[in-house]
């Protein structure tokens, strides 16, 4: 070999090298992650209702008279949900809590890239290594540790909203992840919006991505809703005409793992039912919040929008379990561009929020402690909406400064 082929070797080997580190470093972080899984004992409680749900579809029994495990849990999700989970019934337990977890950790990788692409950092040393960390923060952990699909929902998102403009299926990730779970839909609302926005101020047939990424969601997710409605006709009706108002059929409101704006007020005024109260306060948060993402989209500011609208969502749905809380990965992301002194404190802070447990650390679970909180207590049970709020205004003041800045 010559010394010029030696050298490139050699430059190759370097090159290379932090790539492997990287590799290693998540390989080692998920391994000790399923070890310690394993060794909690924990249940995948949801993943068992998933499966369970599955079974009834196949039986053809009502969907939404189930109660499956020990907890006595119903079905909450659209009868399309339980569609795409009777494959789960062709699977041991044992074997399905397995690809279960692996199928999440992938998952989480594939996230965590979708981040870094929507942040503008996407790299794959960078990639392994944020996902070596994301893992043990409180939502991923909480997500693995049930069984649960927000991290394929999340990713299904991301996936429409990191895509080129005109790409052909942009859209049909957010319309099957709101066909799954409701809550995504706020982003075909947010992309509606930013549409007929741009419409009203453009000139005629100028080219308009956000109407058409918005009404390829819309029609995705009519097409599953009726898929199910053809298929599972006596739940669809059951769930379109009663089931979907009926946020109380998935916990009291008050449960700490409840981060919404209802959870925060239920715990605050010491009540299972905020009423009034709480449909108030999601109206504001929903018009502050998607104004915010749709300024920053339409001033090309794609991650702070998505950011903005994935915050929001979380504030306003009637029940957000912090394993739903899986965006702050790139939120913590977001933040982490900015570039400035004052916005690695708000990262750091960010990350220790969503990765300190800190919400755990009250009175919580039988006996509906949560109603007798304190102050201290209901602080530290509302870290993730407190959190979300700051970081909402923190994105008007950043938008805000960016405007003037660029009009001087």
């Amino acid at each position: 070999m010559t010394v010029t082929a030696q050298t490139a070797a050699a430059r190759h080997t370097l090159a290379r090298r932090p790539i492997l580190v990287a590799a290693s470093v998540c390989l080692i972080s998920f391994a000790a992650f399923w070890a310690a899984q394993r060794a909690a004992g924990v249940s995948m409680i949801d993943l068992m209702v998933y499966r369970a749900e599955g079974e009834t579809v196949r039986a053809g029994q009502d969907l939404y008279a189930m109660r499956a495990t020990r907890a006595n849990l119903p079905t909450t999700y659209p009868p399309f949900a339980a569609l795409l989970f009777t494959p789960l019934t062709l699977l041991d337990v044992p074997e399905m809590r397995a690809l279960a977890t692996a199928g999440n950790l992938v998952l989480l990788v594939a996230f965590v890239r979708l981040s870094l692409r929507l942040v503008g950092r996407e790299s794959a040393t960078a990639v392994l290594l944020t996902a070596a960390l994301a893992v043990w923060c409180e939502p991923v952990w909480t997500t693995l540790r049930y069984g649960q699909v927000n991290l394929l929902l999340a990713a299904a998102v991301l996936w429409d909203l990191t895509r080129r403009d005109g790409h052909r299926w942009a859209g049909a990730g957010i319309g099957l992840a709101a066909a799954v779970k409701l809550t995504p839909a706020l982003f075909a609302v947010f992309l509606l919006i930013t549409g007929l926005v741009r419409a009203r101020g453009a000139v005629r047939r100028a080219r308009n991505p956000w109407l058409r990424q918005a009404g390829t969601a819309a029609a995705v997710f009519l097409a599953a809703t009726v898929t199910a409605a053809a298929v599972l006709p006596h739940d669809s009706r059951r769930y379109w005409t009663g089931m979907v108002f009926q946020a109380g059929r998935v916990g009291h409101a008050e449960d700490t793992a409840n981060q919404s704006l209802r959870g925060v007020l239920a715990r605050l005024l010491h009540t299972g039912d905020p009423g009034p109260w709480w449909a108030a306060a999601a109206a504001l948060a929903a018009l502050a919040g998607l104004a915010v993402a749709v300024s920053a989209e339409l001033r090309g500011e794609r991650a702070g929008a998505v950011v903005a609208c994935a915050l929001t969502a979380l504030l306003v749905s009637p029940v957000s379990w912090s394993h739903h809380w899986v965006w702050c990965v790139p939120v913590v992301l977001f933040l982490g561009t900015r570039g400035s002194t004052a916005a690695t404190a708000v990262t750091a802070g960010t990350a220790t929020v969503f990765c300190s447990y800190a919400l755990w650390w009250v009175p919580h679970g039988a006996g509906r402690l949560e109603l007798t909180q304190n102050a201290t207590q209901m602080a530290l049970s509302a870290l993730y909406p407190l959190t979300a709020l700051a970081a909402l205004a923190l994105l008007t003041r950043w938008f805000t400064l960016w405007r003037t800045n660029r009009s001087a």
